[in-house]
C-alpha cells in the first residue's frame, strides 16, 4: 500500500473524485472475459449502445470502510451482488457471479487503498458497480455484448454537524410503475426522480417521498432511500410492495432492530394518512445509514415525529448498531464483513 493521499478527510463531500484505478470487464460471444484493472476512467462504447437509447444499465452502491483495527471492511457486498443480479434478470442482462463480483470489488479496493479515509473521520471509500449494454445495436432488443466495470471514490460523513433531521414533502409524481422497474436498480428509476426531487428542494425540503402507483396512499421510498417508522409501541415498520427497491441497509435495520433492540418488526403498509401512529421516522440506504426524517408535507397537512430538530431515541441507537458495525467497533452478525 503507498502513502494515503493528501485530502482534506474532514470536508469530503459525495462527489466525484477520480482515484487510480477501476475495475472492467466485458460480455461478448455469451461469455465474460477475465477482467482487469485500468487507469483510464473513461468507457469507450459505440453509438448504438443500448445503453443510451433503451435504457439497458443497471448499478449498485456500496462501500469499504477503514476499521478500528486498521483492516478494510465490506459490508454485506455478496447482497449488493444478488440485487444486481436481480436487476440484470429485469433487463435481460447477462448476470455477474457473486464470486467474481466480490473479487473484482476487492481488486478496486486494494489498487486504491491509498483512498480510503482514514478510521475516525467518518468517510468511507464509495464503490459503484455497473453494468450497461454496449455494441452496434438499433433494434429495440437486448443487446449482444455487455461492459462491466467498477469504480470508487473517498466520501465524506454523510451529517457533517452530526445526525440531524430534516423534512420531506410527499410528491404527486410516481417514481416507478406498479408493475415496472421500482425493484431493480436500474438508470431510469433514477432519471424520473430528478424533477420531483428539484421541486420538493425549491421548496425547502430534503427530498420527494413517493406514493405506491396503484392507490397512491401509501409510503413507497423517500427520495432514493427506503422509509422505515418506529410506533409508539416500538415497532420497526417499513413498506413492502413490488415496486420498492430492496434496499440492504433495510434490511440489516430490521434484523438489528429484533435482534439487538429486542423490536418488534414487521414489513407492511404505511399509509400516508396514518402518520400518527409513528413516534419516530427515517429513510435509510447506504450514503447516508440513517436520515432522521422530522416531518413530513402531506398536501397542506404537515406531520412532525420526534423532532425537527433531535433525534428519536430507537433511530440513534439504530444508526449507533449499523455504522459500529460497517467500521469494526460492534460486533458483527455472521457473513456481514468481509475483509480485503
Amino acid at each position: 500500500m503507498r502513502k494515503t493521499v493528501d485530502l482534506d478527510w474532514a470536508n469530503l463531500g459525495f462527489s466525484y473524485i477520480k482515484t487510480d484505478y477501476r475495475y472492467i470487464s466485458y460480455w461478448k460471444d455469451g461469455k465474460w472475459d477475465d477482467g482487469a484493472l485500468t487507469e483510464d476512467n473513461k468507457v469507450h462504447i459505440s453509438e448504438g449502445s443500448t445503453a443510451l437509447h433503451y435504457g439497458q444499465t443497471v448499478f449498485e452502491g456500496m462501500k469499504a470502510y477503514r476499521a478500528k483495527d486498521g483492516s478494510i471492511n465490506l459490508f454485506r457486498a455478496d447482497q449488493n451482488a444478488e440485487r444486481m443480479q436481480r436487476s440484470c434478470r429485469r433487463l435481460l442482462m447477462p448476470e455477474i457471479p457473486t464470486d467474481t463480483f466480490i473479487e473484482a470489488v476487492k481488486k478496486v479496493v486494494k489498487a486504491n487503498e491509498a483512498y480510503i479515509p482514514p478510521y475516525g473521520t467518518g468517510g468511507s471509500l464509495y464503490l459503484r458497480p455497473f453494468m450497461i449494454g454496449v455494441g452496434d445495436n438499433i433494434g429495440v432488443k437486448p443487446a449482444e455484448e455487455y461492459l462491466f466495470s467498477i469504480f470508487c471514490m473517498p466520501v465524506g460523513a454523510y451529517f457533517k454537524g452530526g445526525l440531524l433531521p430534516t423534512n420531506f414533502m410527499v410528491s404527486g409524481y410516481d417514481r416507478a410503475a406498479g408493475n415496472g422497474t421500482g425493484a431493480a436498480k436500474v438508470g431510469g428509476n433514477y432519471g424520473g426522480s430528478l424533477l420531483p426531487g428539484r421541486e420538493a428542494q425549491q421548496k425547502n425540503f430534503s427530498d420527494a417521498i413517493y406514493l405506491d402507483p396503484i392507490t397512491h396512499t401509501k409510503i413507497e421510498e423517500v427520495g432514493s432511500a427506503n422509509f422505515f417508522g418506529i410506533t409508539k409501541d416500538n415497532k420497526f415498520i417499513t413498506p413492502v410492495s413490488p415496486s420498492i427497491l430492496p434496499s440492504i441497509t433495510k434490511y440489516s435495520l430490521l434484523y438489528l432492530a429484533k435482534e439487538r433492540l429486542g423490536l418488534e418488526v414487521e414489513e407492511g403498509d404505511v399509509y400516508v394518512d396514518e402518520l400518527d401512529r409513528f413516534a419516530e421516522a427515517g429513510a435509510c440506504g447506504t450514503a447516508a445509514v440513517i436520515s432522521p426524517i422530522g416531518g413530513i408535507q402531506y398536501g397542506e397537512d404537515f406531520h412532525v415525529f420526534y423532532s425537527e430538530t433531535e433525534v428519536g431515541p430507537i433511530t440513534k441507537k439504530l444508526y449507533e448498531e449499523l455504522t459500529g458495525i460497517q467500521y469494526g467497533e460492534v460486533p458483527a452478525p455472521e457473513g456481514w464483513i468481509v475483509k480485503v
